[in-house]
């Protein structure tokens, strides 16, 4: 099972700058998309609905803001939406897709670097849907959980470690919030599974000559339950082509 997931920062802007062209050459079996920017009836055009997949797209109350889609090859068996959280479903912040055993999620956690209240929200967020996974993990299937979760975990995630202590992203909060949500409640992070190199950055800041030098964060990711610990056979970061500001994530599983 190959999955790709990429925050697009604007599906119309992604497909202006390539994403689509580059898409039909990965031969994907799901596609998880962040940061869609659009609403669905703004996706009429044919290349928002890539040939072979099933597509679905979830859109913000708030125009031109957040969004997450999936295009999935097989049919799922039943796509979930909601979480029943007013700002994670009135942000269209989640999309899951059911298959036989497993399920595939396009996530996109808010950023709280924008104002105190919008960090406040994000640990608000992030205590609700650590008790989610909880309850996920009890589920008798998989989950492979694909997407922007806007925390870079340790020090080999991020260029600037020493400064970026106090913002937001790589607060020592949040980053005790992967520790437990890794080695407590036992989700795994798959990349980490084949790829313990230093500089596998995942967004650059549009600031400064970031991109250009590689000053980045990984804080797209593909955590999967425990189950799939040994499953998982690669990961590729795509850099030879811009399609935002953050790099699709790439990954196969043995499933």
């Amino acid at each position: 099972m190959k999955i790709i997931t990429l925050n697009i920062n604007g599906v119309r802007a992604g497909a202006r700058k390539g994403f689509f062209d580059w898409l039909q050459d990965q031969n994907a079996d799901v596609v998880c998309l962040q940061e869609t920017k659009a609403q669905v009836e703004q996706l009429q055009d044919s290349i928002f609905a890539p040939e072979n997949y099933h597509v679905h797209y979830v859109d913000a109350e708030k125009k031109g803001y957040s969004g997450v889609a999936l295009y999935c090859k097989q049919k799922p068996q039943q796509i979930i939406t909601t979480l029943d959280h007013p700002i994670m479903d009135n942000e269209a912040r989640y999309i899951q897709a059911d298959f036989d055993g497993v399920s595939v999620v396009s996530l996109y956690l808010p950023s709280g670097s924008s104002s105190e209240e919008r960090q406040d929200i994000k640990f608000q967020i992030l205590d609700f849907y650590q008790a989610l996974l909880k309850k996920q993990l009890e589920e008798n299937r998989e989950y492979i959980i694909c997407g922007d979760w806007n925390i870079a975990h340790k020090n080999i995630d991020i260029k600037n470690w020493r400064g970026n202590q106090k913002n937001s992203g790589f607060l020592p909060e949040e980053r005790a919030w992967l520790d437990t949500l890794f080695d407590d409640v036992g989700f795994v992070d798959a990349f980490r599974e084949v790829n313990q190199e230093e500089a596998q950055y995942t967004w650059w800041s549009n600031r400064g000559r970031a991109w250009d030098n590689n000053v980045g964060w990984r804080i797209d990711y593909q955590i999967v339950t425990p189950g799939l610990k040994g499953k998982v056979k690669s990961a590729e970061i795509y850099k030879a082509q811009r399609f935002s500001d953050h790099a699709p994530l790439t990954m196969e599983y043995e499933l």
